[in-house]
């Protein structure tokens, strides 16, 4: 292991990720498994399962993507933005749709919980910069 990949930067970028994805698994993964109370919940009934059992699927892939961040917060660095835009967009679309009147405030919460996380990922971000300009390459490449 490089001095770039245990830098208190990475170190924090490690905790954020990680923390993150298992959050993730534990909030997505019962999803699966309740369609018919989301709608019996919240009416109406999902009407396209297709998009939601998509939504479920995709998000859990980002969980393990942030898992792989985690393992490597310096060679795994491009991701970071676009993990941010990942929260930033659930983020933002839930406030939008609280405010015009769309969405409870129980999912506008889980919408800001994400926006916490895609702030946590800029800052992982901006901490492992100085990991990235050393004179030895991470992993010795």
């Amino acid at each position: 292991m490089s001095a770039t990949t245990t830098s208190p930067g990475a170190r924090f970028a490690t905790r954020v990720f990680r923390i993150a994805a298992i959050y993730g698994v534990i909030v997505l993964l019962p999803q699966y498994f309740m369609e018919g109370k989301i709608g019996r919940d919240t009416p109406p009934p999902i009407t396209h399962p297709e998009y939601f059992y998509g939504f479920v699927g995709v998000a859990l892939a980002w969980q393990l993507a942030f898992l792989l961040i985690a393992r490597d917060p310096i060679r795994f660095r491009p991701l970071m933005p676009i993990a941010v835009l990942e929260k930033a967009t659930f983020g933002v679309a839930t406030i939008v749709l609280h405010v015009t009147g769309r969405l409870g405030l129980q999912m506008l919460g889980a919408g800001l919980v994400d926006l916490v996380l895609g702030t946590l990922f800029v800052l992982s971000y901006l901490r492992t910069a100085d990991a990235t300009r050393g004179d030895t390459p991470p992993h010795g490449r």
